[in-house]
């Protein structure tokens, strides 16, 4: 039978990795999945600080630590390692969920005519080489047998097909089609495999190179008349990392208002 704190916190003393969790999207992620109780690696590439002021806010109201930050490059293979050999030394388990968050976007929003090469190459080796070396890592790595859970971040311009968009989109599109065979290759494993593709959401990445008018724009064509927030976003990666999702496996799942 269940206890009430299993109730209360469904993924109590659970072990997640959440990439690109210092800000925007993954940092609302982490808190969430820390408040169903989860224990956390706050992972970051840059700002250190940002990471640790996420891990102090979740080790707050704790006698012992539940979370930890760690540098680490999505696109580096030994790096990718790193965070899951630090993960079990610290929390003394297997990893049971891994959310890839980290991601960047093309600034100035060019066709794909005027898309330079080293740009496309920098988009697919963080978005879609990074997804795919976090994928495999937790593949190999994460707790068997019920509980295991894998979900990657995409966007939800892979159904809406913006302009602009066009190297952003094509490498998110590549992790939503590896995605759906990754969840058939784990057959056996009870490890779940999913997507979850925000809308327009206000981060940072989002609001670089917008004008206000174009933001009005943006939050009008929502049938919610509004831009999403990490808010909207987190409950349903932490839903997907408990138990009562098993039965979601190899899905995209839009969350974006209705934006498309």
């Amino acid at each position: 039978m269940a206890t009430s704190q299993s109730q209360s916190l469904p993924l109590q003393d659970r072990v997640a990795i959440v990439t690109g969790s210092s800000r925007g999207i993954g940092r609302e992620i982490a808190l969430h999945l820390a408040s169903l109780g989860a224990r956390l690696v706050i992972n970051y590439t840059s700002n250190s600080a940002q990471a640790d002021s996420v891990a102090a806010q979740i080790n707050a109201n704790s006698t012992t630590p539940r979370a930890i930050s760690l540098r680490g490059d999505v696109s580096d293979p030994v790096q990718v390692k790193s965070l899951f050999d630090s993960a079990e030394q610290a929390f003394d388990s297997p990893v049971h969920i891994l959310v890839n968050s980290a991601g960047i976007l093309d600034s100035g929003y060019p066709t794909i005519a005027n898309t330079t090469l080293d740009s496309f190459d920098r988009i697919f080796s963080v978005n879609a080489r990074g997804a795919f070396l976090c994928a495999k890592e937790a593949t190999n790595r994460l707790k068997r047998g019920g509980g295991g859970r894998i979900i990657l971040l995409t966007t939800s311009l892979v159904a809406a097909l913006k302009p602009g968009y066009g190297a952003y989109t094509a490498s998110k599109a590549a992790v939503e089609a590896m995605t759906k065979i990754l969840a058939k290759e784990l057959k056996g494993t009870r490890i779940t495999a999913n997507c979850v593709a925000p809308g327009p959401t206000a981060t940072e990445l989002f609001f670089q190179g917008k004008t206000e008018e174009i933001l009005n724009r943006i939050a009008q064509e929502n049938p919610m008349e509004r831009i999403g927030e990490g808010k909207d976003i987190a409950p349903v990666v932490g839903f997907l990392a408990t138990d009562a999702a098993e039965w979601v496996n190899g899905q995209v799942i839009r969350v974006n208002g209705g934006y498309v």
